[in-house]
């Protein structure tokens, strides 16, 4: 089922978003902003999907421009500034604004992820669920191939940075095994596999239930801290200030904490799992 964000699997009342726990020196993304894009979701499967008559679309159409304009009319001229990921927070909180789990993006569904301890003390893991509405459907009542896709892609990712052996995707193999289905609760798992240089090996399952629906697996390439402010630096219509100033320290402080370290947890981690992101209830 949807909550009110559009995203599937509504936590009771009282309990903590998944993957939202406060760590001690890192303050939660802007509660604000977050509330606006949980706002707009559904406005898009409405949109989409909702039997609505044109006097009802005219009247929303007439709403929604006019506060698109109140906005614009006090938006500053520069972008939102976007810090790069921060090892110490739970992975929900790596990509505030992605299109897949940006809790800042009112495009993103969004798919919940969090952390878990690897098998035999390996590397950690990425766990998730997610649940594609209207605005993700490809074939009738399944989720659009290329959503599938592009959320492994994410997920993957994920789990390199919780093994500490975060990169650049350079391939990236999808397995499309059974129809997806839409508006259904899915789960998700993420593992990095190994190693070896700077290529990294990831898989990722996607499920209904018990059937395995599409899996993935990528090579990643690992970048140093330097290689991405060479990319961020190639790319100025994009880039913020900001960020850019966050990567060039973080470049210029000996390596960075995604890279280079052997299998197990990045950072400090608390006791109570507070940084992992939790599960639903």
């Amino acid at each position: 089922m949807t909550d009110a964000t559009g995203g599937g699997g509504a936590a009771p009342a009282g309990a903590e978003t998944p993957g939202l726990r406060r760590t001690a020196d890192a303050p939660l993304i802007s509660d604000e902003r977050r509330r606006l894009a949980a706002a707009l979701r559904p406005l898009h499967t409405l949109t989409v999907g909702g039997e609505l008559d044109d006097a009802a679309l005219a009247e929303a159409a007439d709403a929604v421009e006019g506060v698109a304009a109140r906005l614009t009319a006090r938006a500053g001229p520069g972008k939102h500034p976007r810090q790069p990921p921060d090892m110490q927070r739970p992975p929900q909180d790596f990509f505030p604004s992605s299109p897949i789990t940006g809790l800042l993006n009112p495009i993103s569904p969004p798919v919940r992820v969090w952390m878990v301890d690897g098998p035999d003390g390996g590397y950690d893991e990425i766990r998730g669920d997610a649940f594609f509405d209207y605005p993700y459907e490809g074939p009738p009542t399944c989720v659009h191939g290329g959503v599938i896709a592009e959320t492994f892609d994410e997920i993957l990712g994920a789990a390199n940075m919780v093994a500490n052996n975060a990169g650049m995707t350079g391939t990236l193999t999808v397995r499309y095994r059974k129809p997806t289905p839409l508006r259904t609760d899915l789960r998700i798992e993420a593992r990095c596999l190994g190693r070896d240089g700077r290529k990294v090996r990831t898989w990722g399952g996607l499920f209904h239930g018990d059937v395995l629906t599409a899996e993935a697996e990528g090579i990643f390439i690992v970048v140093a801290p330097a290689g991405f402010v060479a990319i961020a630096e190639a790319n100025p219509n994009s880039s913020d200030p900001a960020m850019l100033e966050a990567m060039r320290a973080e470049a210029a402080n000996v390596g960075s904490a995604m890279v280079g370290e052997p299998a197990g947890r990045v950072g400090p981690v608390g006791a109570d799992d507070a940084d992992r992101g939790h599960p639903p209830d």
